[in-house]
């Protein structure tokens, strides 16, 4: 029978649900940073791996260097929806297979990047800067907000995440266009749909950039200094999928010129973001340390929705949820 590599609390926890998803699968418990690694016979009877959510980043190093030379392994589950880790990259380049708990935190991204439109949209920002000064200062005139109700959010990636967002923020009243390799499918939540290579040209419509599609070679440097011009003066940028995916110092640059009217950033070209950036001090931007999917429940859906399914599939020869094709 296979054996699967786990981590002590998904062992603990979940023994009685791995054995009715496989029955008679032997576990192998992975050993902390710091402990004794496996031995070589035992990473040579790894067939399966799950990468869980309390494994990162604490005893990333340990899972690492345990599957890398493991020659009979087979599958590694990934509690991420994202696989651009070098890592990961390798073990799919030697054949082996991977999913993804893609959609296991969409719900709680999508809060948090709707939390950071509302805070950016409706005075949140000022109000607080007002409190901590103790002064009652209310919003008039000129600097009263637009109505959010027929501003255009343009969702580039319509996965899971994506989708999620789509979702709230056409239930919010927003138009939302959806940038999207593949075609049209029903239930998606936007109104259009255009492919990246036309992201610019919806670029000057556009009053809220949502950024939630993996990083590859063609999202990379997606949103240029020249997609970024090409913005309305005040727009804002939302950005919870990779730093590369925008060109940072024009970020940077159109945010300080006023050319932006702000932004929500939970991921940056480098992390954690260095203390020297600029970013740090701008009153109109929201930082958070690459946490947007941060909530409780992440673990349990990761491992029902995601992880003992796939096992089950696995053990009958059925196709996997969320496998990684290349």
């Amino acid at each position: 029978m296979p054996t699967l590599l786990v981590s002590r609390p998904v062992a603990d926890r979940y023994a009685a649900r791995i054995a009715e998803a496989y029955p008679g699968i032997e576990t192998v418990v992975l050993p902390g940073d710091d402990d004794t690694p496996l031995d070589e016979a035992t990473r040579a009877r790894i067939d399966y791996a799950f990468f869980s959510t309390d494994i990162y980043p604490s005893s990333s190093r340990s899972f690492f260097r345990t599957v890398r030379p493991a020659p009979n392994l087979k599958w590694v589950h990934v509690m991420s929806a994202g696989i651009d880790n070098w890592v990961f990259q390798e073990l799919l380049g030697r054949g082996i297979r991977m999913s993804t708990s893609s959609g296991s935190t969409a719900k709680p991204i999508a809060q948090s990047v709707i939390g950071g439109m509302l805070m950016l949209a409706r005075g949140f920002l000022p109000w607080g800067a007002s409190q901590r000064r103790r002064e009652w200062e209310p919003i008039r005139g000129s600097a009263t907000p637009p109505d959010l109700v027929g501003q255009t959010m343009t969702v580039v990636g319509l996965g899971a995440i994506g989708k999620e967002i789509a979702r709230i923020a056409s239930a919010i009243g927003l138009e939302v266009v959806g940038v999207r390799r593949s075609p049209w499918r029903d239930g998606d939540p936007a109104g259009e749909l255009v492919p990246p290579s036309r992201l610019l040209a919806v670029a000057p419509r556009t009053d809220w950039l949502v950024l939630a599609c993996p990083l590859t070679d063609e999202t990379r440097g997606l949103v240029s200094r020249e997609v970024i011009a090409a913005l309305p003066k005040g727009a804002h940028i939302l950005n919870i999928a990779r730093g590369e995916v925008v060109d940072e110092p024009a970020l940077i640059e159109a945010l300080q010129s006023g050319h932006l009217g702000g932004a929500y950033l939970d991921v940056f070209t480098k992390e954690p973001l260095e203390p020297e950036s600029p970013l740090w001090d701008m009153a109109h931007v929201i930082i958070s340390p690459h946490n947007s999917s941060a909530s409780a429940g992440n673990d349990a859906r990761v491992a029902t929705d995601y992880f003992l399914p796939n096992l089950a599939r696995m053990a009958r020869g059925e196709p996997l949820i969320n496998e990684v094709t290349a």
